[in-house]
């Protein structure tokens, strides 16, 4: 979900514009990991299981005619309903519920009346829900109406990053595996990937470490252990894997305008290997 690129976490990145493999190493040796409990785990279980549920219903909605505005009072309004709260809502003054990213933006696409879905259009919808006191966070590319065969190439193989990113997780297996994994395959596929925004350490502090880059070097990085609990959340461009911030301060936007898509879920790190908890 928003990202602490946006406020902490983007600040690594400013300090060393396309920051080097090395350099994230370096940032990740320094960041402290905390391991969750079987207790914590499951009320992440339920919360990443409301936040898959959030994604179900807005799915019918999302079609031509229909605003980002819409998307989000309607996810807020299902999200009180449910006796959960909307973590994106005045997190470090992020104005709505959840992220609306269409086309050309890469993430934190602000909701609002003026956008109006048509025909064609790609969009992510991220979302998430604290539930007791912990954060289920995931996100979701939906098709309106009918999308280009780019378009949905595009999404195709930015869901398959994301799959065979988790399949690298597992005790003794290193984040870079990750990166490396989501990387080979986006480029052998002739995309790029975002290096700005990254996956998140999530419990319940919204934001936390470890970092996942979705690009790297295999057997670099902290070594995974059960009970880390993470985002892997790939953002794969049509074209440059660069990325301008608007105005706004929030919405990222493709530098050559091109498509982005993205596809996120949590996950904990078990004895074994791997449980998604936003399973949608």
């Amino acid at each position: 979900m928003i990202h602490l690129d946006a406020v902490a976490l983007r600040l690594h990145v400013n300090n060393a514009l396309s920051p080097s493999i090395q350099s994230y190493n370096i940032l990740m040796e320094q960041e402290v990991i905390t391991l969750l409990s079987s207790r914590e785990i499951e009320k992440m279980r339920r919360a990443g299981r409301l936040a898959a549920e959030l994604l179900d219903y807005l799915e019918p909605l999302v079609k031509p005619g229909v605003s980002t505005l819409k998307l989000n009072d309607e996810a807020e309004r299902w999200t009180q309903a449910h006796g959960a709260k909307s973590a994106p809502l005045g997190y470090h003054g992020f104005p709505k519920s959840i992220c609306t990213s269409v086309n050309e933006v890469v993430c934190h696409g602000i909701p609002n009346a003026r956008q109006i879905l048509k025909d064609g259009d790609i969009i992510n919808i991220d979302v998430t829900l604290i539930v007791e006191g912990y954060h289920g966070d995931t996100s979701k590319m939906y098709f309106v109406g009918e999308p280009s065969p780019l378009a949905r190439r595009l999404v195709e193989v930015t869901d398959k990053c994301r799959q065979l990113g988790i399949e690298q997780v597992k005790p003794g297996a290193k984040i870079g595996d990750i990166g490396a994994a989501i990387q080979d395959y986006a480029e052998s596929q002739g995309f790029s990937v975002v290096r700005d925004f990254v996956g998140h350490g999530i419990s319940n502090i919204f934001h936390t470490a470890p970092q996942i880059p979705h690009y790297g070097k295999r057997g670099t990085g902290k070594k995974l252990r059960p009970g880390m609990v993470f985002t892997i959340e790939p953002m794969i461009n049509e074209g440059t894997w660069e990325v301008e911030v608007m105005k706004d301060k929030w919405t990222a936007l493709t530098k050559d305008r091109k498509l982005s898509a993205q596809c996120e879920h949590t996950l904990v790190v078990t004895t074994s290997g791997y449980e998604i908890l936003t399973q949608y």
